[in-house]
Formats: structure tokens, C-alpha cells, sequence
């Protein structure tokens, strides 16, 4: 995919809310040791804290490509997010979950260039997901996961700057969040 162009989805097909809601995920603690299993939906519905990956994929560039998340989303849908972010499941560690995440959501399937950036921890910003955030370099095309995104584009560094110093409206907090500490750390 070229510099500065959008991205539609190519059929994949994903799993419904109402299955995603069932998936089992690890609940953990503030220094993110597991202390259970529950489902997504539960650990959702009672604000516990669990794990996630962003995965912010960078072309040669230096754009960044973010989603649209799809209006069927339980959470934040029709609004941009990193180029690709999951829940870790039950027993899966980051680095399966951020590869895994790259297939499923963008049809990547190299990873050498997979680094991670940093860590932050569960908060309310977070959707109290202990989160590592991981860098990717890939100039796509991609194979975007249609059930899960809309649509996807590249981005100049200086316009993440912009639409966030703005607060842009249609941008997740966390998306925000993350750019904030990436700029501030890199």
C-alpha cells in the first residue's frame, strides 16, 4: 500500500461480540501475575485487569498505519486505532499475542522486525489492560480483517502530532495515549 493511501478490508471473517465475549482471558493483578480465568465479557463487565498488545506498524517512511475500528466493535467502534491490538488469551504470551494480532488483523505474517517499545500499566485509559506496545516495520499491502476494521491509512508523524495535541474526537483515548508516550520515548 502506498504512502498516504487507505486500505478497505478483503474478506477474513472474525468472530461475532457475542463469541469474543466468551473468549477466556487471564485476569491478573496489579503486577500483572495471573489470579484467574474469566471471560472476556466478565472481566469487562467488572472492570478487572487483563492483558493486551498495541502494535504500531511503521512503513519505510516512517507513517504509521492506523485502523478504523468496525461499528460492530463492542467498544470504541467507527473510531482509529493502532494498526493492530488484542487481547492476550488464557496461557498466551505477549509476543504470540502481538504476532498472532498481525496475522489476524492485517495478514502479516513476518515478524522479524517486531520490537517492543514499552509497557504500560492497567488503568482506566487502558480499559485496565496491562498493555506492551510493540513497533512493526512493513510497507503492506495488508489484508485487513473485515469484521474488525473498517478501513485503514498512513500517517505522517506530524499529523499524529496534530490530531492529538487537537484531542481528535475520532481517535480512541488510548490510540492518544500511546502516540503521547511514543513521542515523548522516541
Amino acid at each position: 500500500m502506498a504512502p498516504g493511501s487507505t486500505s478497505k478490508f478483503v474478506g477474513k471473517s472474525s468472530m461475532t461480540n457475542e463469541l469474543a465475549s466468551r473468549e477466556l482471558l487471564d485476569v491478573v493483578d496489579a503486577d500483572d501475575r495471573v489470579t484467574g480465568v474469566k471471560t472476556r465479557g466478565e472481566i469487562h463487565a467488572q472492570g478487572l485487569m487483563h492483558r493486551a498488545v498495541h502494535i504500531l506498524v511503521f512503513n519505510t517512511s516512517g507513517e504509521l498505519f492506523i485502523q478504523k475500528r468496525s461499528m460492530s466493535k463492542d467498544n470504541d467502534p467507527g473510531l482509529w486505532d493502532s494498526s493492530a491490538a488484542g487481547h492476550v488469551d488464557r496461557g498466551e504470551d505477549y509476543q504470540s499475542c502481538a504476532i498472532r494480532e498481525l496475522g489476524e488483523e492485517l495478514g502479516l505474517t513476518a515478524t522479524a522486525s517486531l520490537e517492543i517499545l514499552f509497557r504500560l500499566s492497567a488503568s482506566p485509559i487502558t480499559g485496565m489492560e496491562h498493555c506492551i506496545v510493540y513497533r512493526c516495520i512493513d510497507d503492506g499491502p495488508f489484508e485487513l480483517q473485515a469484521e474488525e476494521i473498517d478501513e485503514g491509512a498512513w500517517i505522517s508523524g506530524s499529523e499524529m502530532d496534530r490530531r492529538v495535541s487537537e484531542d481528535d474526537p475520532t481517535m480512541t483515548r488510548v490510540l492518544q495515549f500511546i502516540w503521547n508516550k511514543f513521542r515523548q520515548d522516541y
